[in-house]
């Protein structure tokens, strides 16, 4: 599913990742962002740009989201194969 944020909305950033990928997160969310449910953790969800994988924790009551983890889209992980 897609989802769009207003750009006023709170990222708790739980594990210190760079300044720059939280401001990444930021701007795909208030642009659009394909949000995929995490079938084994209720309220937990992965967010995929064409470089990362933001896994997230929406709270259902304040609409907070914790950043949890990011790691390299599948992209980039195929395109790094390919270089020498």
């Amino acid at each position: 599913m897609v989802m769009r944020w207003e750009p006023e909305m709170q990222i708790e950033d739980l594990r210190n990742h760079p300044r720059e990928l939280v401001n990444r997160l930021r701007n795909l969310l208030t642009s659009g962002a394909q949000v995929n449910p995490d079938p084994r953790h209720p309220g937990f969800h992965e967010i995929e740009s064409d470089e990362y994988v933001y896994y997230v924790h929406i709270s259902p009551n304040s609409g907070k989201i914790l950043l949890l983890a990011t790691w390299p889209s599948e992209k980039v992980l195929n395109e790094s194969q390919y270089v020498s």
